[in-house]
């Protein structure tokens, strides 16, 4: 009788079937995924959404080609297809479902910005809706096979932040972006904290527009001071991925859709982020011995039982 009950409950109840069913979409969308990582930052206006797309594009050309995805999660302002030169794409549907856009070196891009009619439409949510939005593009997104999908979150630790950390318990870490400005190194404690609370690990930290060094005269400029980011992640004990200098070409290829590290892979940026890249795989690596040895005492303990 009580099995008949709750039959009775769920089908009387499409809502709750709706959302269980969501839920094992995911499972079954996300298991394909190796490593979820997401970038995120205290504030705006740090170069988040460029971090994220040079980032993967690093991972693309060292050894993960057609085998990385970003998702877009700012829903309310999208800017990976612009950066990645694929904007105006459109998701494509099929038997299978529905399917990411192409970027360059084979990259699946999910993005708001693929949905809009135009530059001028707005997305007016609030934040359920904004969360039904990202779920579905985890889970009713055909992503396929990938070894790293990276999550370019919107600045704070509002809405779609908390969105993506519910929905993936199982997040390999997030990546912190910030400047060396001690208003954004404030900001980063918050990001921390919330990444904490919500125990997900924070791989580390990177510290954007680091400088800038004349091309003609090799004069060397800390425009917005030096050494925050580092300093921020000692005081924080969290790694410190690395600088990424001012770099006026960054800006250039940005707008004009050409990812930066691939159109100039022997800059000094472009070398710090492949640096970065051998960090976070370490982190990984680390990460996934640490998991190897827990399952190994776990086991030990049972049998000795």
């Amino acid at each position: 009788m009580k099995e008949k009950n709750k039959n009775s409950e769920t089908s009387a109840n499409p809502k709750k079937q709706l959302h269980k069913e969501g839920e094992k979409s995911l499972k079954l969308k996300m298991v394909k995924i190796k490593h979820k990582i997401a970038i995120i930052s205290g504030k705006g206006g740090v170069g988040k959404s460029t971090v994220t797309v040079n980032l993967a594009m690093a991972f693309a050309t060292h050894g993960y080609v057609s085998s990385v995805g970003i998702l877009d999660a700012d829903i309310t302002g999208p800017c990976i297809p612009k950066i990645l030169g694929i904007k105006g794409q459109k998701l494509q549907a099929g038997p299978l479902g529905i399917f990411p856009a192409t970027g360059p070196l084979g990259m699946k891009v999910v993005s708001m910005d693929f949905l809009l009619s135009s530059d001028e439409v707005p997305v007016i949510w609030r934040g359920p809706l904004k969360m039904r939005a990202i779920q579905q593009f985890l889970s009713d997104i055909t992503w396929g096979e990938l070894d790293f999908l990276f999550i370019d979150l919107p600045p704070g630790t509002g809405d779609e932040p908390l969105s993506v950390m519910q929905l993936l318990p199982d997040m390999d870490g997030v990546v912190i972006v910030t400047i060396p400005s001690e208003v954004s190194q404030i900001v980063v404690k918050k990001a921390v904290t919330f990444a904490r609370k919500l125990n997900v690990p924070v791989i580390g930290i990177i510290e954007n527009m680091s400088g800038f060094t004349c091309p003609k005269c090799g004069e060397h400029t800390d425009i917005f001071k030096a050494g925050g980011g580092k300093k921020i992640a000692e005081d924080l004990v969290i790694p410190f991925l690395g600088k990424i200098p001012i770099d006026p070409q960054i800006c250039s290829d940005s707008d004009k859709g050409s990812p930066f590290t691939i159109e100039h892979p022997d800059s000094p940026a472009s070398k710090a982020f492949m640096e970065i890249v051998k960090k976070v795989e370490e982190f990984l690596k680390q990460r996934r011995k640490l998991e190897t040895t827990a399952i190994l005492e776990t086991a030990g303990k049972g049998v000795n039982k």
